[in-house]
Protein backbone atom coordinates (compact mmCIF):
# COMPACT_ATOMS: atom_id res chain seq x y z
CA UNK A 1 0.00 0.00 0.00
CA UNK A 2 2.56 2.10 0.98
CA UNK A 3 4.43 2.29 -2.40
CA UNK A 4 0.72 2.72 -3.93
CA UNK A 5 0.23 5.77 -2.11
CA UNK A 6 3.75 6.92 -2.86
CA UNK A 7 3.24 7.03 -6.44
CA UNK A 8 0.45 9.65 -6.10
CA UNK A 9 2.52 11.63 -3.87
CA UNK A 10 4.53 14.52 -6.04
CA UNK A 11 8.17 15.28 -5.24
CA UNK A 12 8.71 18.64 -5.49
CA UNK A 13 12.35 19.89 -5.09
CA UNK A 14 13.26 23.52 -4.50
CA UNK A 15 9.63 24.48 -2.34
CA UNK A 16 9.25 27.08 -0.55
CA UNK A 17 12.55 27.42 -0.85
CA UNK A 18 16.06 26.45 -2.13
CA UNK A 19 17.03 22.89 -0.28
CA UNK A 20 13.81 21.88 0.17
CA UNK A 21 12.37 18.85 -1.33
CA UNK A 22 8.70 19.21 -0.97
CA UNK A 23 5.94 16.29 -0.77
CA UNK A 24 3.05 17.08 -2.47
CA UNK A 25 -0.25 15.24 -1.75
CA UNK A 26 -2.53 17.09 -4.64
CA UNK A 27 -2.17 14.32 -6.89
CA UNK A 28 -3.22 11.80 -4.19
CA UNK A 29 -6.25 14.09 -3.24
CA UNK A 30 -7.38 13.85 -7.22
CA UNK A 31 -7.12 10.34 -7.39
CA UNK A 32 -10.49 9.05 -5.87
CA UNK A 33 -9.10 5.19 -5.43
CA UNK A 34 -5.82 6.35 -4.01
CA UNK A 35 -7.51 9.23 -1.48
CA UNK A 36 -10.23 6.44 -0.89
CA UNK A 37 -7.45 4.17 0.48
CA UNK A 38 -6.10 5.92 2.61
CA UNK A 39 -9.28 7.11 4.50
CA UNK A 40 -10.22 3.31 4.68
CA UNK A 41 -6.88 2.30 5.71
CA UNK A 42 -6.95 4.92 8.31
CA UNK A 43 -10.78 3.65 9.01
CA UNK A 44 -9.79 0.17 9.43
CA UNK A 45 -6.93 1.17 12.15
CA UNK A 46 -8.64 2.87 14.76
CA UNK A 47 -12.39 1.39 13.69
CA UNK A 48 -13.43 0.14 17.46
CA UNK A 49 -11.51 1.81 19.48
CA UNK A 50 -12.66 4.20 21.82
CA UNK A 51 -12.45 7.78 20.02
CA UNK A 52 -14.13 10.67 20.83
CA UNK A 53 -13.20 13.04 18.52
CA UNK A 54 -10.28 13.55 15.66
CA UNK A 55 -8.28 17.08 16.46
CA UNK A 56 -7.53 17.65 12.40
CA UNK A 57 -4.55 20.05 11.87
CA UNK A 58 -4.29 23.07 10.30
CA UNK A 59 -4.76 22.62 6.83
CA UNK A 60 -4.21 19.35 5.33
CA UNK A 61 -5.17 17.30 8.73
CA UNK A 62 -8.56 18.79 7.60
CA UNK A 63 -8.75 17.11 4.32
CA UNK A 64 -7.93 13.72 6.23
CA UNK A 65 -9.44 14.30 9.43
CA UNK A 66 -12.72 15.23 8.28
CA UNK A 67 -13.85 11.92 6.45
CA UNK A 68 -12.30 10.15 8.70
CA UNK A 69 -14.34 11.40 11.55
CA UNK A 70 -17.11 10.78 9.59
CA UNK A 71 -16.37 6.97 8.88
CA UNK A 72 -15.84 6.47 12.33
CA UNK A 73 -18.86 8.46 13.47
CA UNK A 74 -16.60 10.61 16.00
CA UNK A 75 -16.38 14.40 16.06
CA UNK A 76 -13.51 16.56 14.25
CA UNK A 77 -11.82 19.49 16.34
CA UNK A 78 -9.91 22.29 14.24
CA UNK A 79 -6.52 22.96 15.04
CA UNK A 80 -5.50 26.19 13.73
CA UNK A 81 -3.05 28.91 13.57
CA UNK A 82 -3.54 32.03 15.35
CA UNK A 83 -6.65 34.53 14.96
CA UNK A 84 -8.54 31.87 12.96
CA UNK A 85 -10.99 30.49 14.90
CA UNK A 86 -13.72 32.55 16.59
CA UNK A 87 -14.17 31.21 20.05
CA UNK A 88 -12.41 31.56 22.98
CA UNK A 89 -8.82 29.59 22.59
CA UNK A 90 -5.78 28.33 23.95
CA UNK A 91 -2.57 28.52 22.39
CA UNK A 92 0.60 26.82 22.26
CA UNK A 93 4.15 27.64 20.93
CA UNK A 94 6.43 26.19 19.03
CA UNK A 95 10.13 26.80 17.63
CA UNK A 96 10.71 25.96 14.00
CA UNK A 97 13.96 25.75 11.93
CA UNK A 98 13.70 29.22 10.96
CA UNK A 99 11.15 30.85 14.01
CA UNK A 100 8.22 30.27 15.62
CA UNK A 101 5.28 29.49 14.88
CA UNK A 102 1.77 28.46 17.10
CA UNK A 103 -1.64 26.54 17.24
CA UNK A 104 -4.66 27.19 18.33
CA UNK A 105 -7.64 25.11 19.90
CA UNK A 106 -11.16 25.95 21.28
CA UNK A 107 -11.44 25.73 25.15
CA UNK A 108 -14.46 23.88 24.68
CA UNK A 109 -13.39 21.74 22.05
CA UNK A 110 -11.82 18.99 24.09
CA UNK A 111 -13.44 17.85 27.34
CA UNK A 112 -11.81 16.35 29.98
CA UNK A 113 -11.45 12.40 29.93
CA UNK A 114 -11.62 12.78 25.83
CA UNK A 115 -9.90 9.94 23.76
CA UNK A 116 -8.76 11.95 21.10
CA UNK A 117 -6.83 10.85 17.92
CA UNK A 118 -4.92 13.57 16.32
CA UNK A 119 -4.32 14.07 12.42
CA UNK A 120 -2.09 15.97 10.23
CA UNK A 121 -1.10 14.89 6.37
CA UNK A 122 3.21 14.98 7.15
CA UNK A 123 5.53 14.77 10.06
CA UNK A 124 8.79 16.82 9.38
CA UNK A 125 10.50 18.14 12.42
CA UNK A 126 7.36 17.06 15.25
CA UNK A 127 6.87 20.94 16.55
CA UNK A 128 3.48 21.20 15.32
CA UNK A 129 2.42 17.68 16.39
CA UNK A 130 3.75 18.13 19.85
CA UNK A 131 2.23 21.53 20.14
CA UNK A 132 -1.06 19.67 19.35
CA UNK A 133 -0.93 16.68 21.67
CA UNK A 134 -0.01 19.58 24.50
CA UNK A 135 -3.13 21.57 23.55
CA UNK A 136 -5.38 18.23 24.28
CA UNK A 137 -3.48 17.24 27.22
CA UNK A 138 -4.19 20.92 28.30
CA UNK A 139 -7.99 20.80 27.90
CA UNK A 140 -8.13 17.33 29.77
CA UNK A 141 -7.77 15.21 26.77
CA UNK A 142 -6.05 11.81 26.58
CA UNK A 143 -4.46 11.46 23.07
CA UNK A 144 -4.82 7.90 21.46
CA UNK A 145 -2.29 8.79 18.80
CA UNK A 146 -0.91 11.18 16.30
CA UNK A 147 -1.58 10.20 12.76
CA UNK A 148 -0.30 10.87 9.64
CA UNK A 149 -0.24 10.18 5.86
CA UNK A 150 3.09 10.78 5.43
CA UNK A 151 6.28 10.86 7.41
CA UNK A 152 10.05 12.12 6.63
CA UNK A 153 11.75 9.88 8.75
CA UNK A 154 14.98 11.25 8.69
CA UNK A 155 14.06 14.45 9.94
CA UNK A 156 13.19 12.42 13.47
CA UNK A 157 9.65 14.23 14.06
CA UNK A 158 8.74 11.37 16.53
CA UNK A 159 11.24 11.99 18.87
CA UNK A 160 9.62 15.55 19.78
CA UNK A 161 5.96 13.62 20.51
CA UNK A 162 6.98 12.18 23.75
CA UNK A 163 4.08 9.76 25.52
CA UNK A 164 1.79 8.85 22.65
CA UNK A 165 1.82 6.29 19.94
CA UNK A 166 2.94 7.46 16.46
CA UNK A 167 1.59 6.36 13.13
CA UNK A 168 2.58 7.18 9.66
CA UNK A 169 1.00 5.82 6.20
CA UNK A 170 4.41 6.47 4.30
CA UNK A 171 7.47 7.08 4.95
CA UNK A 172 10.81 8.32 3.47
CA UNK A 173 14.34 8.19 4.46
Amino acid sequence: MADELKRLIRDIPDFPKPGILFRDITPLLSDHAGFRLVVNTLKQRYEGRKIDKIAAIESRGFLFGTPLGYQLGVGVVPMRKPGKLPYKTIRESYALEYGEAALEIHKDAVRPGDQVLIMDDLLATGGTASAAVSLVEKLGGEVVEVCFVIELAGLNGRSRIEGVPVFSLVSYD
